[in-house]
């Protein structure tokens, strides 16, 4: 059974001590802007139906959050497991510094989408962003996959400097990024069949959330972007 929580009138502390209060599984309606909703939250699932303020599901330990609707900045951030489900568009630093879990967005993010994100022992985080990312997309990547779909046809599917500082984990770009520039440290190469098999679970948790079809998507070429060293800053910072 889900317990209904209004948001409508409570100010950021108020909504999280009442979440706090309450346990199983939660529907928060009326949201507006509330700050660090489920953060730290472990085995429960949270609905949201508005918009969530910057900081959701900062910290996340194995929630399921759900927004019907779209959400700020820093949606997971240094989240270590559980789902983050959008329904709509992420504002900038979208998983920044996660080492487990998942985000799903059915539109689009931000500037510094993936920034500084990591694995952690047998912890792989995903970021799925299903329209196009702002600049620095992936910045300082050291694990974890990160997927843009490009769906909607909004172009540019990335913005300027994707991949700066990349030093671990993959990113997929459904494009041939014919003209993406990347920097020096990364390689870009055109994802194989076997690349595509590594992100299909993900491609179809997609489909499953948000609609659309596996077999199209998977049909689209894919751009795979991973680091050419385990020391990029050498290359961005030292004179041979």
């Amino acid at each position: 059974m889900m317990t209904l929580i209004s948001a409508k009138g409570l100010d950021f502390r108020a909504l999280s001590d009442k979440i706090r209060s309450v346990p199983g599984d939660i529907a928060v309606t009326d949201c507006l802007g509330q700050r660090f909703i489920g953060a730290g939250q472990s085995g429960r699932r949270i609905e949201i139906h508005g918009v969530p303020g910057n900081a959701l599901g900062a910290y996340l330990n194995g929630a399921d959050i759900e927004v019907f609707g779209s959400a700020q900045d820093a949606v997971g951030d240094t989240m270590n497991a559980g789902d983050v489900i959008i329904h709509g568009n992420i504002g900038d630093t979208a998983g920044y510094a996660m080492r487990g879990g998942r985000i799903f967005v059915e539109g689009s993010a931000g500037y510094r989408a993936g920034i500084h994100m990591k694995s952690y022992r047998d912890r792989m985080p995903v970021l799925v962003i299903g329209g196009s990312a702002g600049s620095f997309l992936g910045e300082y990547q050291a694990g974890g996959i990160i997927i843009v779909l490009g769906l909607g046809g909004k172009a540019p599917i990335v913005s300027n400097f994707p991949c700066t500082g990349m030093h671990g984990g993959k990113l997929f770009i459904r494009s041939r990024c014919e003209d993406v520039l990347f920097p020096q440290q990364v390689r870009a190469r055109e994802a194989t069949r076997e690349d595509l098999r590594e992100i299909e679970p993900h491609l179809g948790e997609f489909c499953a959330r948000f609609g659309g079809s596996l077999e199209e998507l998977l049909a689209s070429p894919y751009t795979v972007v991973t680091p050419d060293t385990k020391n990029p800053y050498k290359q961005m910072y030292v004179q041979n």
